[in-house]
This record gives structure tokens, C-alpha cells and sequence, in this order.
């Protein structure tokens, strides 16, 4: 039995809600999603394998695999999407509606649609003629903690030569990004009446030193850290939100402060972690017990790979396109912990990503199919 055709598999995988978010009341599993791939890639002759994501609730890593031992090509992709804004949305988000040359529904391009083009791309491919294996690998919670693909890094359960991210990147190959960090400086002072400030410690003075610490090291990273790729060259330290105090009539026990970076490639998130503490302990010093840190969420690292590898240039080369580096982030660093060569490429273009109406315009169909066919030959066959 063959797998329905091209639109039949967008409107199934559409109309399975798999929201990731760290609101409860929005979050969801992703389970149908890797029951409805699973059905597919069985149906390719491919074995399955589905496991639990550790640390949490109801979400799922598939692994399709066809062939046996090391090596070969992985293609890759997240199963969740972002919540959305139903006020916003003209469409049904979980009904893919077609409108002139687009397909529009939440997830057709970030990036459950992905799953989609591989499936159809199989059907014109001689299978039993693969010389090395052939892996798909889809994954839980991208969107929010990437647990998904931590997993997976850790356990280590294949090692490709080589694996695309089909993220939306207009099939522009991807080489390098920037990684994501946020991370909470709280400072405890003690409150009392503000008639008497010696009777207190005031987190707000304490973290108006932290501040001018925490700038410092804005500015020394500009200084000391370049990568000519980007436009923006250096890790960024931005000052995101501060909260401290209830009442003027009393001194502030408690001030908090999110700050967000994005670490380049070759300064990894340890390492800003690291400078951050060594210019945070002066006021520490200051004020023994008073300053504590906190990851927001777990750091996503940069990722970089050799822009004129032989991966990368068959990449330009099958896809007309010159290869870039982009800012946002992807599951990249986590799938190269692999140990395989990995690049971002896939249909769509990020700006229509976490975006009312999200859609894929049907220029797509034909050169991703056939892109992603040429690279199965090209790396398994």
C-alpha cells in the first residue's frame, strides 16, 4: 500500500494540533504527529523507532531507518509548532486551505510540511537500491526547550556522514547561526521601612552595580569576540526586562533581571557564562549571598560548519543557491553532536515562520521533492 498523494498527506499532518509551549494551557503532544509519520515511512519499507523525550510529558523522537550500520544521509525536522493567535488568522490554522499558488495551515512550512516532501520524494526513488542507510529523524519541543534534540545528541542512537535540516530557509543552504541564551541575574536584598535605610539592603542599589557590570561585558564582547559572517560580527548581551520592589515606602528586598545573548561560533555558552560571573564578582564580593543565576531556558549552542566543504557546495550546487549564515536558531548544534556534517535547507521562507496565516507557496513543490531525491542518490545510493 502507497501513501496517500502529495496534498492528502499536508491535510492529515495539518490537522493534527501539536503545539509546544511553556504555557500548560497551550502545550500539547506531539504523539499523533509521530503516529501519522511512522504509518508513512513503514509504508517506504522503513523500520521505526519511537521513544519517550525524557523530562517530559506526552513527547515523542521517531527515528526511520532503512538500511543497516553507520554513514549515509539523515533528514531532519521538528514535529511541534508555535501557538497562534486565532484573531490574527484568516484561515483555519489546523484545515490546509489552498489559495491561488499558496497552502496555508499552522506548520506547513515551520516545519511539519518538511515531512511531507520527504515522503513524496521516496515514492521516486528506488529503495532497495540504497548502499547506505537512509535515516529520518523527527523530533519534539524544538519551539520551546529543544528536548527533542538534546535527547537525541545525548543517546547518540545513529551517526550519519550527513544530515539536512529542512527548516524554511527559501532552499538556501545554511552553514552557520548564532545560538540563543536567556538567563536570569536575581539579587536578594532585605526589605524594611524606608525611614531608616540602614535598617535593609537594597536590591535595586545592588543591582544598579550589577548593571554596570553586566554592560561592561556588553561592550568587552564587542571587543573581543569577531566573526566576519554576521552582520551584527560579535555575541550580543541585551538587557531584556527588570522587575524590583512593591512600594516606595519600603526598601526593595528583591530586583531581578533577564538578560538574553546570542553566542557566535567558537564562543560557546559556558563561556559567557563564565565571563558573566568574573564581572559579577566584584558586586559579589561586595555583597556576599545576594546575587544568584538562572538559565531562563537551557542555552542553545552557535553551530558552524565549513562553508566550502563538499557537503556544503553539493548543497549550492542541487539547490542553485549560494550557501548563508542566518540569526535565528535551529536543532542544528545538537544533530552535528552526531558527529555527521549537517546544513539547514529546507522550503518556505522564515519570514512567513510564527506568523498569522503561515503558508507555502507551491513554487516549492517541484525542487524540493527533487532536491531532496538527488540527495538520497547522491549520499545513499
Amino acid at each position: 500500500m502507497s501513501n496517500p498523494d502529495f496534498f492528502q498527506m499536508y491535510r492529515d499532518i495539518i490537522a493534527l494540533p501539536s503545539i509546544s509551549s511553556t504555557d500548560p494551557a497551550w502545550d500539547q503532544s506531539n504523539k499523533d504527529v509521530i503516529e501519522l509519520l511512522a504509518s508513512w515511512f513503514e509504508k517506504s519499507g522503513m523500520e521505526i523507532d519511537i521513544t519517550p523525550v525524557p523530562g517530559t510529558a506526552g513527547k515523542f523522537n521517531l527515528i526511520a531507518t532503512l538500511g543497516s550500520g553507520d554513514g549515509g544521509l539523515l533528514l531532519a525536522g521538528h514535529t511541534d509548532t508555535v501557538p497562534f493567535d486565532a484573531g490574527r488568522w484568516q484561515k483555519d490554522p489546523f484545515k490546509l486551505t489552498q489559495d491561488g499558488d499558496r497552502i496555508y495551515g499552522l506548520g506547513t512550512i515551520d516545519m511539519k510540511g518538511f515531512f511531507v516532501f520527504i515522503a513524496e520524494a521516496l515514492k521516486g526513488i528506488d529503495l532497495t537500491q540504497l548502499k547506505k542507510p537512509l535515516r529520518i529523524l523527527a523530533t519534539a519541543d524544538e519551539e520551546t526547550s529543544m528536548a527533542g534534540a538534546k535527547a537525541i545528541a545525548d543517546a547518540h542512537p545513529i551517526r550519519p556522514d550527513y544530515a539536512v535540516i529542512g527548516e524554511p530557509t527559501g532552499l538556501v543552504p545554511v552553514f552557520m547561526h548564532k545560538g540563543h541564551m536567556s538567563e536570569s541575574i536575581r539579587v536578594t536584598g532585605k526589605s524594611g521601612h524606608s525611614s531608616n535605610p540602614a535598617n535593609g539592603v537594597n536590591a535595586i542599589e545592588i543591582m544598579h552595580k550589577v548593571l554596570t557590570q553586566v554592560l561592561a561585558l556588553q561592550q568587552e564582547l564587542k571587543q573581543k569576540y569577531h566573526n566576519a559572517h554576521f552582520d551584527v560580527p560579535y555575541p550580543t548581551l541585551n538587557l531584556g526586562s527588570i522587575h524590583g520592589g512593591d512600594s516606595a515606602n519600603r526598601i526593595c528586598g528583591g530586583c531581578e533581571l533577564c538578560i538574553d545573548f546570542r553566542p557566535i561560533p567558537g564562543v560557546m555558552p559556558d563561556d559567557l557564562i563564565a565571563e558573566l560571573k568574573r564581572h559579577l564578582a566584584p558586586v559579589e564580593d561586595e555583597f556576599p549571598g545576594a546575587i544568584s543565576l538562572e538559565h531562563l531556558h537551557e542555552p542553545v549552542p552557535p553551530y558552524g560548519c565549513d562553508e566550502n566543504s563538499a557537503f556544503v557546495k553539493e548543497a549550492e550546487q542541487l539547490s542553485g543557491n549560494k550557501a548563508e549564515v542566518v540569526n535565528y536558531c535551529t536543532e542544528a548544534p545538537f544533530i552535528q553532536q552526531l558527529g555527521c556534517e549537517t546544513i539547514v535547507m529546507g522550503p518556505g521562507y522564515i519570514t512567513q515562520a510564527h506568523q498569522p496565516d503561515e503558508y507555502l507557496d507551491l513554487s516549492f513543490v517541484k525542487p524540493t521533492t527533487e532536491l531532496i531525491q538527488h540527495l538520497v542518490r547522491r549520499f545513499c545510493l
